[in-house]
């Protein structure tokens, strides 16, 4: 089988969740089923930076208009996006669609995705949607019949356990924006007893950032709160290493991958009751009202002050992670290309 499938993603400087799925999925493929030719089709820019392809049936492609078919059996666009049909069979996955549902952006952006999001669903043959939260979206939102859905997560990393004490940190990953709820977790947080520090791991680009931190900069605890800006791979697993809680109250979510990579280091998470993000937690996380501060810092403190309950949700969370691989991930595509290549 020849596979096309869209690596503009997957050459980021700084991944972010489209990224890593990207990078995970290509190589995954690459690895897992050798006698496949993967063509990485790439836009302009990270056509040019990129380095060499990392295996040995991983080819390389310009992906412009007019997309050639460089002889592909099927492409497969990684994040919901089709400028014209590249190949005879088309996949397209879809990571969410809140865009269309709140102002979580600009109106000009939220007009270009939603005609490129339309777009994308009519030109695929079948659309793979990361939980069953995006797939009712995809479905009611922009009309794709059932029968054209398939539900595939994302995977999470199981390291071992580190033996160092975890420190007095809650740690939260994620862009700083209003659609992450950055905001009412730090005034969450300012409740806490001064010994505990919040960490936001997270460029401060996102949409709302500016009231975000303008509120930061006067906060009463600012000083036990640090905003890291985008942090590495390597930095990032040190962080899921050293804190004591993951909070993650977002406000909607297609999936959200940090609460399962927190999981698989062994943190106990405090997640939202809404969006995709119970389906994830698979009920090893703290679930709170993400519009309720006083229901996030009430699941701070008790998470904080409660070492017997910190435990428990550690070990389901271990143990949700486990269950949810990249391995599997990358099995469960391939048996879309299957299914479609007959």
């Amino acid at each position: 089988m020849r596979l096309a499938l869209d690596a503009t993603y997957a050459y980021s400087p700084e991944l972010t969740g489209v990224g890593v799925y990207s990078r995970r999925l290509i190589d995954g493929l690459a690895a897992r089923y050798p006698e496949t030719i993967l063509y990485e089709c790439l836009r302009w820019k990270p056509f040019w930076r990129a380095a060499s392809p990392s295996l040995p049936n991983i080819r390389r492609r310009l992906l412009q208009p007019p997309v050639p078919i460089f002889g592909a059996d099927l492409f497969h666009a990684l994040n919901q996006r089709i400028d014209r049909r590249p190949a005879r069979r088309v996949v397209a996955t879809f990571h969410d669609l809140f865009v269309l549902t709140a102002e979580y952006s600009t109106p000009a952006f939220r007009q270009r995705f939603a005609k490129q999001a339309r777009r994308a669903a009519s030109l695929a043959d079948i659309v793979i949607a990361v939980s069953a939260f995006t797939a009712d979206q995809v479905e009611t939102l922009i009309g794709v019949p059932r029968s054209r859905i398939r539900i595939i997560g994302h995977g999470a990393d199981l390291p071992p356990l580190s033996t160092q004490p975890r420190e007095n940190i809650i740690l939260t990953v994620g862009a700083i924006q209003k659609r992450k709820n950055t905001l009412r977790l730090i005034q969450a947080f300012e409740r806490l007893p001064v010994d505990w520090t919040l960490l936001l791991a997270g460029p401060s680009t996102g949409y709302g950032a500016g009231e975000i931190l303008d509120y930061l900069n006067r906060s009463p605890a600012r000083d036990r709160i640090q905003a890291l800006g985008y942090v590495s791979q390597p930095m990032l697993k040190s962080l899921y290493r050293r804190a004591a809680v993951f909070a993650f109250p977002s406000l909607d979510e297609g999936f959200g991958m940090p609460v399962l990579d927190a999981m698989a280091y062994g943190v106990p998470v405090i997640t939202s009751s809404t969006s995709a993000l119970p389906e994830v937690a698979g009920g090893a996380a703290l679930l709170v009202e993400p519009t309720d501060t006083d229901a996030i810092a009430a699941a701070l403190t008790r998470l904080t002050s409660d070492s017997e309950l910190a435990t428990s949700l550690a070990e389901k969370g271990r143990a949700r992670a486990a269950g949810l691989t990249w391995e599997n991930a990358v099995e469960a595509t391939h048996r879309v290309y299957r299914e479609l290549a007959g």
